[in-house]
């Protein structure tokens, strides 16, 4: 029997085994297909087929910009918890990288003890004694069918993807820093263009009114003037408020009151414009950058493994100590009668019927899910991606067009305006013209506000910002 045991044992070691799947991305995942790795969209004129920077803000050239960037790369509260996250997922990786292999441990006790003279088959009672123990112990553990590997494996997949999501904290960081800087930058100039607007159209009631005096208009001119003059000046509150909201949220995602902004930040007049094409690379590029991409990747690894150490529970465990010690009353602890020492293999198994194959048909489940996950992540960043460039495409065109719009609504306002000072045009259709331009000029800064917002979008569905 002795030896059949230790032919069994020989027989296990030799015949170590990782249980369960070796990772690899599955051949019919979406991120393999062909059509989703080609060229992204690229039909508008400020786009080019070229890498994509980290520090794509940079391309801005404004160093207020940078410096709100690196400040809040620094300081923000989300990015601090991603680093906890990301510290407390390493520490898990030591964890599972700790589990079998060689452990010991000491143990020493005394008690005054009353032992029961039955337990030893005496008819009489055992003297109460001051009973006393000193062991030392140690013991490997093999991991004979990778059990502990795939652990392992697991949890530096999950660190990975615990990474990855500071990574989405950091791109989405970097983006929500560049819209509310552009917020203000935007607020500012378009309030001084719809301060300008006011100035002029306070003009023109002015001239309206002298021209009333003279006999040459009535009060109906002036009033219909007035009222244009005021609702101009209604719109200037609005502007102020979303001045007042993006140097609010630039304060929270630096953490820092809003006096303590850079300097110069809340006078900021001029929008960011990019100093080149916005490189957006193709669509491989993509889906390697892409932190969310990654991330669910790194899940499905992780889930993979998962069925691994569900597995492994089938099997015995298998390990080999030795211990060494001195068992009895005080006085005669370290004579020879109360040492004890041993050493020899060690096999435990748990039968599988308490719902272990469940366990393990739940991680196979959970791995097809991950997989779900990780082609939707795939296609959703594809999806997201070139819808991105197709609203920019269209905020560039709109733009261009307002720009064509607000040239000629300013030169049929002032050859109007010509007109009507020497007599030769109605006062309405003074009005008209220069409410006309008023309203194309709002157009056009308003538009472009949301093409610098777009080109933010754009970066932040290209998955840029993060190293």
């Amino acid at each position: 029997m002795k030896h059949l045991m230790l032919a069994g044992l020989a027989l296990s070691l030799g015949a170590c085994a990782m249980v369960g799947p070796d990772y690899e991305v599955p051949k019919d995942a979406a991120i393999q297909r062909g059509d989703l790795n080609g060229p992204l969209r690229q039909d508008a004129d400020s786009v080019v087929s070229a890498p994509v920077p980290d520090d794509w803000w940079q391309l801005y050239q404004d160093q207020r910009l940078n410096a709100l960037v690196r400040q809040a790369l620094s300081a923000n509260t989300e990015l601090r918890v991603a680093a906890a996250n990301i510290a407390k997922a390493r520490a898990q990786v030591e964890v599972a990288d700790a589990q079998g292999g060689f452990s010991g441990g000491a143990e020493v006790a005394a008690q005054r003890l009353q032992e029961s003279g039955e337990s030893f088959l005496l008819p009489n009672k055992v003297p109460v004694e001051n009973i006393g123990e000193a062991i030392l112990s140690a013991s490997y553990q093999f991991d004979l069918w990778g059990t502990f590997k795939r652990g392992t494996e697991a949890a530096q997949a999950n660190a990975d993807a615990v990474q990855a999501a500071a990574d989405t904290a950091r791109i989405t960081l970097v983006a929500d820093v560049v819209k509310a800087y552009t917020q203000v930058c935007s607020a500012n100039e378009e309030y001084h263009i719809a301060h300008e607007s006011l100035d002029l159209q306070q003009q023109n009631m002015q001239l309206t009114q002298r021209l009333r005096d003279a006999g040459r208009g009535d009060d109906t001119h002036v009033s219909r003037s007035l009222t244009l003059v005021e609702t101009l000046r209604a719109e200037l509150p609005r502007f102020k408020a979303e001045r007042e909201t993006g140097l609010y949220t630039l304060a929270a995602l630096l953490a820092l009151p809003v006096e303590k902004l850079p300097v110069g930040t809340a006078e900021c007049a001029e929008l960011p414009h990019l100093a080149q094409l916005i490189p957006v690379g193709d669509g491989a590029a993509l889906l390697k950058r892409r932190p969310d991409v990654r991330q669910a990747e790194r899940q499905l690894a992780a889930a993979t493994a998962n069925i691994g150490v569900a597995t492994g529970a089938l099997y015995p465990n298998i390990s080999f100590g030795a211990q060494v010690g001195t068992i009895g009353i005080l006085d005669n602890l370290g004579e020879p009668a109360t040492n004890r020492w041993g050493f020899g293999p060690l096999v435990s198994w748990t039968i599988p019927t308490n719902g272990t194959r469940a366990r393990i048909r739940m991680a196979e489940a959970s791995s097809q899910a991950a997989l779900a996950h990780f082609d939707g992540v795939v296609l959703n960043a594809i999806r997201e991606t070139q819808t991105r460039l197709a609203q920019y495409s269209a905020l560039l065109e709109r733009r261009d067009a307002l720009a064509e719009a607000e040239r000629s609504a300013k030169e049929s306002a002032e050859h109007t305006h010509l007109r009507y000072q020497v007599g030769r045009e109605s006062f309405l259709a003074d009005l008209q013209a220069t409410q006309t331009y008023t309203d194309v000029r709002a157009q056009l800064a308003a538009a472009n506000s949301q093409v610098a917002l777009g080109q933010v979008g754009v970066f932040l569905a290209l998955g840029g910002g993060w190293k």
